[in-house]
């Protein structure tokens, strides 16, 4: 999967800094409040709590965290983690310096706008076909950014720093729950990761994503995947969609270019004999898909420079 990542937030002039380790800035808006948290030396066992649920997305360097009494794992720019409220972040800074400093985002949101957001979703849509029900699970806090989820992050970035109108806080409610839409998303492909094999026989979604990647090179149609899911293609194209974030020809592809990349860093394939490795007819399209996808060509991937 590509790296995700959120655009740059300014960084505090060395006057400004209050202290080297987790400088804090805060925008409080009417539903949320958006932290910015700088670290410009090493430091180890730094807590810090919210009362509310917090999303935080890291933006430069690198962080230990360590969560819910379990093993520390190493925090790197274009992913999420999502913490319930109260829960105490223990977070170390093994690289932290002046010339290397960290920066992060937290961004709490009050329980009034989840529950809203949540309820309405229930209300208002198709029970989900993997969870049943809109909202979060915290089994899956760890997440790799999807290209939806760092859109809307940097979005409300923006609205949160640079946003000055009247209408800031209605802008920020929208926001927020979109935010909401694509955490659950981002959550269910992370979760289908690890389970679609023990899922394949019970859930339709779960079945087209094994069928999927079981038959990567093999010649896939929308057709195909919606016969495979007992549905027609337009009820299997919505749910799909509402479900994982991204049309089932979507996935599809990125499933292909996942695998092409692994093929690329085995160091053993040409360009071409990979294109078709993974699925793909035509070198050019490959070519382009995959830069438009991981921001360099595959020539490139293989000898960087």
């Amino acid at each position: 999967m590509p790296v995700q990542f959120i655009s740059g937030v300014p960084w505090r002039s060395d006057r400004d800094l209050r202290t080297l380790v987790e400088n804090r800035t805060t925008y409080t808006l009417e539903e949320c409040e958006l932290n910015i948290f700088e670290t410009h030396q090493q430091a180890e066992a730094i807590n810090l709590q919210f009362g509310d649920l917090v999303l935080t997305t890291m933006l430069k360097g690198k962080k230990v965290m360590h969560l819910f009494d379990k093993p520390g794992f190493d925090y790197l720019p274009g992913e999420s983690v999502i913490v319930p409220p109260n829960e105490v972040m223990k977070i170390d800074f093994p690289e932290a310096q002046q010339d290397n400093p960290t920066q992060c985002i937290a961004l709490s949101i009050s329980p009034e706008m989840i529950k809203n957001t949540f309820t309405l979703l229930n209300e208002r849509l198709p029970k989900k076909e993997l969870t049943q029900e809109w909202g979060l699970d915290f089994s899956y806090f760890h997440l790799i950014n999807t290209k939806d989820l760092s859109e809307i992050i940097n979005r409300f970035i923006r609205i949160g720093v640079k946003e000055r109108s009247k209408e800031k806080d209605l802008i920020a409610s929208f926001a927020l729950k979109e935010l909401l839409i694509r955490l659950t998303q981002t959550q269910a492909r992370e979760m289908l990761e690890l389970t679609y094999q023990s899922m394949a026989s019970s859930n339709p979604v779960a079945h087209v994503v094994a069928f999927i990647k079981e038959n990567i090179r093999e010649q896939v149609n929308l057709d195909m995947l919606a016969e495979k899911a007992c549905m027609s293609k337009a009820h299997f194209s919505r749910t799909f969609k509402a479900e994982l974030g991204l049309a089932p020809m979507e996935f599809v592809l990125k499933e292909r270019l996942k695998l092409a990349r692994q093929f690329l860093q085995f160091g053993e394939y040409q360009v071409q004999e990979v294109c078709y490795l993974a699925g793909f007819n035509s070198p050019t399209y490959f070519i382009r898909a995959f830069k438009q996808e991981y921001g360099t060509t595959p020539k490139n991937f293989i000898q960087p420079g």
